[in-house]
């Protein structure tokens, strides 16, 4: 098959061989890749410092046709993963959003406007600034890429409103908040205030990133809340969430 061409984020790396790695990539053409790089772990290497965690590069694959992992030829450094900032917050932000595109997204199913989105997360990471709500919001807006989303004012029962004010039932299984009619008898419920729901929604909708600052507890309850919709989709609970909090800006 010919040479193919792609924007692509480093999302893992693992030793194959003395000289090799096997490289997963998140591609704006082509979605998630697994390709082969022969001669990566060379110190004089044909990919140089293209494929470091995180690294956006340019990058030229052949498609293997059977089950085999596509064979990597050139990668080229287009910006590297760098901190602008001594916190550690905007690191784990990082690892996290390639650990979602890694956990959620499928080979050759390409999302441009996710990778987009990605790519815009992973700058303003670096730069340290409003890392937890930048975190949300990518968080909010890849379920609303992939389809997965949960309805936010809309019960997942019945279709009515949820009420305004006060607390609402989120149902985990269900997939979003629940009426008080449709609450009894479900599992995995979490009680959530009306107004965490109001910014997941402000965060799931909005067009640009914000450094307009949350407060403490909102904060705090959307982290728990997306903790454990996000375990609930993977079957697992995400290996970098346990750092998420680690030092909030």
């Amino acid at each position: 098959m010919p040479p193919e061409n792609a924007t692509a984020i480093v999302l893992r790396t693992i030793e194959f061989s003395e000289t090799s790695l096997v490289v997963s990539l998140f591609t704006r053409e082509h979605g998630k890749l697994g390709v082969l790089a022969k001669g990566a772990r060379r110190l004089k290497g044909p990919f140089e410092s293209a494929l470091d965690l995180l690294a956006v590069c340019r990058i030229v694959f052949l498609r293997k046709s059977s089950e085999a992992l596509d064979l990597l030829t050139e990668a080229k450094l287009l910006r590297r993963f760098r901190m602008d900032s001594r916190s550690l917050a905007g690191l784990y932000g990082g690892y996290y959003v390639a650990e979602l595109l890694s956990e959620l997204t499928h080979e050759y199913d390409p999302h441009p406007e996710l990778f987009d989105l990605a790519d815009q997360t992973l700058v303003r990471l670096a730069e340290g600034v409003a890392v937890a709500r930048d975190v949300l919001r990518f968080e909010l807006h890849l379920l609303r890429h992939l389809g997965l989303l949960p309805s936010l004012e809309q019960c997942v029962g019945c279709g009515c409103d949820v009420p305004a004010g006060g607390r609402v039932a989120f149902g985990h299984w269900d997939g979003g908040v629940l009426c008080p009619k449709c609450r009894p008898g479900k599992r995995q419920v979490a009680s959530v205030r009306s107004d965490v729901l109001r910014t997941m929604v402000q965060l799931a909708e909005s067009g640009e990133p914000s450094t307009e600052p949350m407060d403490n507890r909102t904060r705090g309850e959307l982290r728990g809340l997306m903790n454990h919709y996000f375990a609930h989709l993977l079957g697992k609970k995400p290996k970098m969430q346990a750092y998420l909090g680690w030092d909030q800006t």
